[in-house]
């Protein structure tokens, strides 16, 4: 008994079927936005506004600005802090909670580049620059030589603004909104 579908029938068959399975998964990434600099969604102003001074003055960063920001993050900080944890100490977190709940609370804009330039104990105590990348210790740790006040600026506002848009990729599951 003869086949009536041929070999070249049958491949053909065969790559329609493999372009339509790599074409679903890849066409519902592009209707999500994933992939698709054109079709992403934009961030929302109220994701980038962030508190930019202890009493509660705002300031509402661009895309641009967070972008940069997270690039110095990444390059200068993102060894031990990658995805707002701490390697080093994991109850001490960059989430929005722990972040208040330092002292002094380190939950804005200013008190963030405060403790970049010379860092404390989460309690406030004690100085940490000879073990915490700083400006104050540029001369131990060089990743933070060449940083000014406006890099300082941008990483804080990125450390602020991610758990409003990464969710639970930020500071180890907690979800922020």
């Amino acid at each position: 008994m003869a086949s009536s579908f041929s070999s070249a029938a049958f491949r053909r068959a065969i790559r329609a079927l493999t372009r339509t399975l790599l074409a679903a998964p890849l066409a519902l990434l592009l209707c999500l936005g994933i992939g698709s600099p054109a079709l992403a969604a934009q961030w929302s102003t109220e994701q980038l506004t962030v508190p930019a001074t202890p009493d509660g003055t705002l300031v509402t960063f661009s895309e641009q600005e967070i972008k940069s920001g997270r690039k110095v993050f990444n390059s200068s900080c993102g060894e031990c802090h990658a995805g707002g944890i701490t390697k080093t100490n994991q109850n001490v977190g960059l989430d929005p909670e722990t972040l208040a709940l330092a002292t002094p609370p380190r939950d804005n804009v200013e008190a963030l580049v405060d403790y970049m330039k010379d860092p404390t104990s989460y309690d406030g105590e004690y100085s940490i620059a000879d073990v915490h990348p700083s400006l104050r210790s540029s001369d131990i740790f060089v990743k933070m030589r060449d940083l000014d006040d406006d890099d300082l600026r941008l990483m804080a506002g990125y450390i602020l603004v991610a758990p409003k848009v990464q969710g639970v990729q930020w500071g180890g599951g907690k979800i922020y909104f």
